[in-house]
């Protein structure tokens, strides 16, 4: 059963919750499968899929035309869209239309937006018109520029209370719930205890409400840069590139497709060639 925005803010203190990337409908077939609560279609597909150096030139075509193949994969879960760079810092007013194309044309159930006090009139305004929203604050990689690359945020008490503001802020405005990226385990703990909507941690430690990874570090599969918080639970690139290897010998030395993997004739082919020719 596809949870609601709702039925994820009550998981808090009562079930952790679990939430993966997904990008195309053959993965987020497999990940509804194995009873993820919610899918996210980030903007890392950036980096993950589409071959950029960072998630800034990610565009909303991009986002939805993946999306909307997420959707048809997983149907019956609840699917989260990121907000890409600039689709929503402009004005509330482009924030509530970019928020409403996610919805229309790819399905999606809520949206991501990244930052602090700074988007709460964009949140604000978005749920006003009727689309639940997650916050998203700690490392933002839309604005790792301006924070010194990505690197771990809160470290001191100025930065840690700035978070903490920051999370009561967009809990005010509504959100449902808040990705915690990349922030000491000990401030998500007191952010997490401190609110009562949903964190999900990235490299956040293990007492926020829930967890999220990109599908692809999970899995073995992004092997340009993998985070030191990612746990790898198999690593699928050596195989597929074994496999991959496998398939180009056995066709160049044309040991593949053999009769197994051919269709036999049901008649004699002289016969065949034979009546073409009458």
């Amino acid at each position: 059963m596809k949870l609601s925005a709702p039925a994820i803010q009550a998981k808090k203190n009562q079930e952790k919750i679990t939430m993966l990337t997904a990008y195309d409908a053959s993965f987020a077939r497999m990940l509804e499968s194995a009873g993820v609560d919610m899918l996210l279609v980030g903007d890392s597909l950036g980096m993950v899929v589409l071959g950029y150096d960072s998630t800034v030139p990610v565009t909303m075509d991009e986002m939805i035309h993946h999306a909307a193949a997420v959707r048809r994969g997983a149907p019956n879960t609840m699917l989260v869209g990121d907000m890409p760079f600039l689709s929503y810092q402009v004005s509330p007013q482009q924030a509530i239309e970019n928020s409403g194309r996610f919805f229309k044309e790819s399905g999606c159930d809520a949206v991501k937006l990244e930052g602090g006090l700074e988007v709460c009139d964009a949140v604000r305004a978005i749920i006003a018109a009727g689309m639940p929203v997650m916050g998203h604050i700690g490392l933002t990689p839309q604005t790792a520029g301006k924070l010194g690359g990505f690197k771990v945020q809160g470290k001191d008490m100025e930065s840690a209370r700035k978070l903490l503001h920051e999370a009561k802020a967009l809990e005010e405005a509504g959100v449902f719930s808040i990705v915690l990226e990349c922030i000491p385990d000990g401030v998500a703990k007191i952010i997490s205890e401190s609110i009562s909507t949903p964190t999900i941690g990235i490299g956040a430690g293990v007492h926020c409400d829930g967890q999220v990874l990109v599908t692809h570090d999970l899995l073995g599969l992004f092997e340009k840069f993998v985070p030191s918080f990612v746990k790898g639970y198999v690593n699928l690139a050596p195989e597929i590139k074994k496999a991959v290897r496998s398939f180009a010998n056995e066709v160049t030395s044309g040991t593949f497709p053999d009769e197994g993997h051919s269709f036999p004739m049901q008649i004699d082919a002289q016969d065949m060639l034979a009546k073409k020719g009458e």
